[in-house]
């Protein structure tokens, strides 16, 4: 079996495993069942790719959405790897370059749709192929109560018995009640060997707003980070709409995507996102699952999403490559209103609306922190940290009080009114406004009428959209959208617990643009190495990451590589696009082609064995005509001298047996000592 930490370099361009990925690979490895719970950008695919470059057979890769396949299949294939996709949009040419690639045993991975598994043909199809590992990716589709559920999911665990081999799950997030589910239906409830990474993106910044002139939020926020790739995720498709308007109007390229489009619209939505440097796309919760795409430097909601779990899912699209990036949130209570009358008018049991409810609090108690969101969110999948220093509260604490007394004059309000109103009404009352609303139901009467001076009107709408927040009072569906209170409220009622809130302001406040990626003297040699790759992407039609992430280009702009040795030692440059991309990279770094090497010799770039090769062909040069210089002349072939700088005998009989008698004769005992010095 190949050894993987040899190929992660080789094939990969990694110098090494990240935190977490050795364990999950040995286990797939070793045919164990596994599950793997990592975060977006925390390099799941690896997990199975390179188990399936080490291990005999087919590896089968179910995944949900035909653009991620055919990106990981076409980033593969740019790092010499035997991969395809069978999709619904292939074209004919391309199923039959998949089928015959099977047919010869060349293909080590075969990706598809879960849809496909309906197909009569399918098991028969991944029999004859010698299937020899399945790998699900986004496994928590698999959850019918999750907000990915793909029925077709439900197939796998039988596909996995009919062939009788190991299954690997992956997916980026999964509470433990979903864990349980995807053991159960993958795994027929015995359990994997199961890792779970944390859930920390650290260089992910995190911020929440409140909503005042959202879309002129929106956009400050981002025209502030011009010519970056980004996200803004809205809650209705005539938003996405709008709002792409907006952002073109403001002068940013930007595009909407809404699941309400037709197929070819949404396809080119996709490969323009995946394609174009610096493009927006205001969408809903439809886009994303399947974007690859590791240079989204910002997501932005310009709604509040429907759980902790879709947030954590979708601001994971930001800062795949691990560069900075950053993430707005913005909410007010009309969103807390939908999100909770979504629930209640749906049709899950009540214990399931019950854990939708509990969802929906975790995000809100995340809006409503009083310190570090991140030592919020991770506490919510059950992580422990200090404050992060890389979030809106961590940036600037907000200022806070006791709130307690105001708590209790609001529950008594609501109340003494027979919980009927809303939030409007009973600011009225507490703040004393003689409405004709409130004098013709008499409420200019009761003891809570104009206890409330002391507060303006803005900070009482904070208040009660904080105890929304807190689920101290929650809109009634039957009584459109009245506060009723929540036992969660009765001990502050009762004068048992006090509570703090935050004194809040409404002033939109867009952060400065993230740091700059490489230092000031290094961003035209940035610039100059993103316009090759621009251009070598538009010629061969896949995205630009393909040729190179940004992560590469921004350590080659740093680094500064002058041969190919050194270029070979930057992070993503395997072999294979060493020898395509290599030379032309670096001609852009030196201003000049490198020295051309012989194909045996740029097989060892930035590996030892280069340099022993060079030694070795110093040697030689030397030994040439011989020790006196007399000799006829004499010379070993490049293959032979990387052969003996990668095999290294240590001896003259071993070497002997690589070169000859006479090439032993002329250059043994000097190659033994340049390998004994290397």
């Amino acid at each position: 079996m190949p050894d993987p930490t040899a190929l992660l370099h080789s094939v990969f361009g990694f110098p090494g495993f990240r935190p977490g990925q050795q364990e999950i690979v040995e286990a797939v490895l070793a045919g164990r069942n596994t599950l793997a719970i990592m975060p977006t950008g925390g390099g799941k695919s690896l997990c199975y790719q390179l188990p399936a470059l080490c291990r005999a057979g087919v590896t089968v890769v179910i995944s949900p959405l035909i653009a991620l396949m055919r990106d990981q299949v076409r980033a593969l294939r740019e790092a010499g790897v035997e991969a395809g996709a069978l999709t619904s949009g292939n074209t004919d040419e391309e199923t039959e370059g998949v089928f015959q690639a099977l047919d010869d045993g060349r293909l080590k991975l075969l990706y598809m749709a879960p849809e496909r598994l309906s197909a009569g043909g399918t098991a028969v199809l991944l029999r004859r192929i010698g299937v020899s590992l399945i790998a699900v990716d986004e496994a928590h589709c698999v959850s019918q109560w999750g907000h990915d559920f793909r029925p077709d999911y439900l197939k796998i665990g039988e596909l996995r018995r009919a062939l009788g081999v190991p299954l690997a799950a992956f997916t980026a997030t999964a509470d433990a009640e979903t864990r349980a589910e995807i053991v159960t239906r993958l795994f027929d409830g015995a359990a994997p060997a199961t890792f779970l990474r944390g859930f920390d993106r650290p260089n992910i910044h995190l911020a929440f707003g409140v909503k005042d002139q959202p879309r002129r939020q929106i956009l400050d926020f981002a025209i502030a980070r011009r010519g970056q790739s980004g996200i803004v995720y809205c809650a209705t498709r005539s938003k996405t709409e709008g709002l792409a308007q907006a952002l073109r109007e403001a002068g940013l390229p930007a595009i909407h995507y809404h699941g309400g489009m037709e197929a070819d619209d949404r396809r080119l939505a996709e490969t323009r996102f995946q394609q174009e440097d610096g493009l927006i796309v205001a969408a809903t919760v439809a886009f994303g699952m399947g974007i690859d795409k590791p240079d989204i430097r910002w997501v932005a909601h310009a709604d509040l999403p429907k759980s902790i779990e879709a947030y954590y899912q979708e601001i994971g699209r930001a800062g795949r490559d691990g560069a900075p990036a950053e993430t707005l949130t913005l909410y007010g209570p009309e969103d807390i209103r939908l999100r909770r009358t979504q629930i209640d008018e749906g049709l899950a049991p009540p214990d399931r609306k019950a854990a939708d409810h509990a969802r929906l609090n975790a995000l809100l108690g995340l809006a409503e922190a009083v310190g570090c969101r991140r030592q919020v969110l991770l506490g919510y999948f059950g992580e422990t940290s200090a404050p992060c220093g890389a979030c809106d509260l961590c940036d600037a604490p907000p200022e806070t009080f006791d709130a307690t007394e105001a708590v209790r004059k609001a529950l008594s309000a609501a109340l003494r009114t027979g919980e009927s109103f809303g939030a409007g009404h009973l600011i009225d009352i507490l703040t004393g406004q003689p409405t004709d609303k409130i004098r013709q139901r008499g409420h200019d009467a009761l003891p809570t009428f104009g206890v409330g001076r002391d507060l303006t009107k803005p900070v009482w709408q904070a208040v009660f959209r904080q105890m929304m927040g807190r689920d101290l009072m929650r809109p009634d569906p039957e009584r459109h959208g009245a506060l009723r209170m929540t036992d969660a409220a009765r001990p502050i009622l009762r004068g048992e617990a006090t509570i703090h809130l935050r004194r809040d302001t409404v002033q939109a406040k867009a952060r400065p643009v993230v740091k700059t990626l490489v230092a000031e003297e290094d961003a035209p040699l940035l610039s100059a190495l993103k316009a090759k790759r621009r251009a070598l992407a538009e010629a061969q039609r896949v995205p630009a990451y393909v040729i190179f992430p940004d992560r590469t280009l921004i350590e080659m702009a740093e680094r500064r590589p002058e041969t190919l040795d050194q270029m070979a030692q930057i992070t993503g440059i395997g072999a294979k696009k060493l020898e395509s991309y290599g030379a032309t990279f670096l001609a852009v770094i030196t201003g000049a082609p490198p020295d051309a090497l012989h194909p045996a010799r740029r097989r060892l770039a930035g590996r030892a064995e280069g340099t022993l090769y060079d030694r070795l062909l110093a040697v030689q040069a030397d030994l040439l005509r011989g020790a006196d210089g007399t000799e006829k002349p004499l010379t070993c072939s490049a293959a032979l001298l990387a052969r003996v700088a990668e095999l290294r005998p240590r001896d003259l009989d071993a070497l002997g047996r690589i070169l000859g008698e006479r090439r032993a004769e002329r250059f043994g005992s000097a190659f033994l000592a340049a390998l004994d010095d290397g």
